[in-house]
């Protein structure tokens, strides 16, 4: 998968060695879950749904939480499908 499910946390600076200040984006990247995993015969395509930071059950649709309650899993803020590549 291409890049990174995370929150942005600030802003800071770095000097590089040429004395130049670069400003750079802190990124809290931290576990990932794979939340379902999506077939070609139920979903009509392959992917890999993940996702990150717990999210309060007072924050969750019910529908949300009735389907994780059935997946036995932990809603989260953050879900994103990844279809996987065709070879």
């Amino acid at each position: 998968m291409p890049g990174l499910i995370g929150k942005k946390i600030g802003m800071t600076s770095v000097f590089s060695a040429d004395g130049k200040n670069l400003p750079c984006t802190v990124i809290e990247v931290g576990p990932c879950v794979v939340t379902q995993v999506k077939t070609v015969e139920k979903d009509g395509y392959e992917a890999v749904q993940l996702g990150f930071q717990e999210q309060k059950e007072k924050h969750t649709t019910k529908p949300e939480l009735d389907f994780r309650s059935k997946k036995k899993s932990i809603p989260r803020n953050l879900n994103w499908d990844t279809s996987k590549k065709q070879e």
